[in-house]
């Protein structure tokens, strides 16, 4: 994969860099989930739901750990 060609590199999908982006995703792109009734669209929209709220937004709502090291001291 190093070794690749920028022309050939570009054509590798890139994962998603945050579980945001990776819900986002999965919002626009979930139908393989519905086939043989393995989830619901209910499943899916709460599981979603509850990433957010629980998950994302908390982590949100607090600083991180390093802006502690950037601002503490200032």
């Amino acid at each position: 994969m190093y070794d690749l060609e920028p022309h050939e590199a570009a054509k590798i999908k890139q994962m998603p860099a945050s579980l945001e982006e990776s819900l986002r995703n999965l919002e626009k792109d979930h139908a393989f989930l519905l086939k043989g009734n393995v989830f619901t669209e209910d499943v899916i929209e709460t599981w979603i739901t509850y990433k957010r709220e629980k998950e994302i937004d908390q982590v949100r709502i607090r600083p991180h750990p390093y802006e502690f090291f950037l601002y503490y001291d200032v």
